[in-house]
């Protein structure tokens, strides 16, 4: 985050514009909309610059700048067309401690003015940080298209009844779903249709009907592979009720950057090679410990937490104690990591079986074939979730099992996050090759006649070849 997004109380204060022409009238115009004090200075005023001084609206001085007229302003803005006069009035802000907007001159600013969607007293701001102010407009035009415009209305009414719906809903979860009733019911409708009157009568008698302590619960959430723009819509408002964050290791920041800002966040992840029984009980306890409590608990796992996440053991022991659960499903590692690597798990020509395994098994218990180590021959997909440690083990075991050294495999290293690597190579040549390109966990193990298709498909991340896969194809198409 390159600038603090900060929503500044201008009322009454004084503000110095430096310039008049028809970009210093826009900036103006945004000022006084805030009731800030403005006073611009300025050899020549566009005339609607003029007629606002002699209407009194604001303060005019013609003539040179004068650096002492930033004294007792709390922020400046110069918008002339002569650099070294912005530079000027720049460093005479700097001086003084003042934030100062140079406009279209991000390197000359202190603070930026954001494109703003006004449904006031709400109000959305959107910056670039000046490096791209088109952008930001643009992106004003597609959420002004989506906010309702009665929203200002409905702000404005919470803002008045804050009191009542706080002394009538002391608890903080009831007073969070009191407050999605309002968006969701009737009132917003009320305002829609012009009926202020009806809107705040209908608030009123849902203020006035005695509402239960919020049961807790605990909601189980997939966060997807890593990419926030996988994260399902219910997954993104499930982050917006938690009170409490129960998160694994492998859950990206940018994920938990969509929560709730006051929701407390616990990192329960299971390092590798850690003691994994004892995190376990502990993940249990504090879900029910905080459901019983009336908090809403998101336990949040990497992927889907029905894929190789305890999950289900989780459940069962919320089940053991009572305590109410959702589950919300996620994108699953393999869904993602085939897709973002280009490669299609099941396609009509070379595979129309998949199978997902997991590569954890005891060295003295290899147990009973899994069917991702069925022959290529048949038509199928073995994804590998947790393989890349294990990966010797992996191989010799699917080799023993009748696959060929030369069926193509892919690894996928960090799977739909930027740094993502894709890894080609063949069943006999792949665990040199991820020796040698470093591939380390998260990652994850695909192999199939359906492998060798990412390397003409591929479309994000980065994609590895080593020689013998550098002109492969699977084996059905090339005859």
């Amino acid at each position: 985050m390159n600038h603090f997004p900060l929503f500044a109380d201008l009322k009454g204060r004084p503000v110095v514009v430096v310039g008049a022409g028809p970009v210093a009238e826009r900036k103006i115009t945004l000022l006084r909309a805030a009731d800030a004090r403005v006073t611009v200075s300025a050899r020549a005023a566009h005339p609607r610059v003029l007629a606002r001084a002699q209407a009194g609206d604001i303060s005019l001085h013609l003539g040179a700048f004068d650096p002492a007229l930033l004294d007792e302003a709390w922020l400046v803005i110069a918008a002339t067309s002569d650099r070294t006069q912005n530079q000027c009035v720049a460093d005479a802000a700097t001086a003084r401690h003042l934030f100062c907007n140079v406009v279209d001159d991000p390197e000359l600013s202190s603070a930026q003015v954001p494109a703003i969607v006004d449904r006031s007293p709400l109000t959305i701001a959107i910056s670039s940080g000046g490096a791209a102010p088109v952008i930001a407009r643009r992106l004003r035009e597609r959420i002004e298209s989506l906010l309702d415009p009665a929203l200002g209305a409905l702000a404005g009414l919470a803002r008045r009844k804050r009191p009542h719906i706080r002394a009538a809903r002391p608890h903080l979860r009831s007073r969070r779903d009191f407050y999605d009733w309002l968006l969701d019911g009737p009132v917003l409708g009320a305002l829609r249709r012009g009926r202020a009157s009806e809107a705040e009568a209908l608030l009123d008698q849902a203020l006035s009907t005695a509402t239960p302590a919020p049961a807790g619960k605990v909601l189980l959430v997939g966060a997807g592979p890593g990419d926030p723009g996988l994260l399902t819509l219910r997954g993104l408002r499930a982050l917006n009720e938690a009170d409490l964050i129960l998160a694994d290791r492998l859950v990206s920041p940018a994920i938990l950057a969509l929560a709730r800002r006051d929701a407390q966040v616990i990192d329960v992840g299971k390092a590798p090679g850690g003691p994994h029984e004892s995190t376990q009980a502990r993940i249990h306890a504090l879900m029910v410990s905080h459901a019983r409590q009336g908090r809403c608990v998101v336990r949040l796992k990497g992927g889907d937490p029905m894929v190789f996440g305890r999950g289900g053991e989780e459940l069962q022991h919320l089940k053991r104690h009572g305590i109410a659960y959702e589950v919300v499903p996620g994108i699953t590692a393999a869904l993602a990591c085939g897709a973002y690597a280009g490669i299609p798990l099941t396609h009509r020509d070379h595979a129309q079986v998949l199978t997902l395994a997991t590569a954890h098994r005891q060295a003295q218990d290899p147990g009973p074939n899994d069917g991702a180590g069925a022959s290529a021959a048949d038509g199928r997909t073995g994804v590998h979730y947790m393989g890349v440690e294990r990966l010797p083990a992996l191989c010799d075991r699917l080799l023993n099992e009748g696959l060929s050294p030369d069926l193509p495999c892919a690894l996928v290293e960090n799977g739909s996050h930027p740094e993502q690597r894709a890894l080609h190579a063949t069943l006999g040549s792949v665990v040199k090759a991820a020796h040698r390109h470093a591939i380390r966990s998260p990652a994850l193990v695909i192999v199939g006649e359906v492998a060798a298709l990412g390397m003409d498909l591929a479309w994000f991340g980065k994609t590895l070849r080593t020689p013998s896969t550098s002109d492969a194809a699977p084996r059905s198409q090339a005859a």
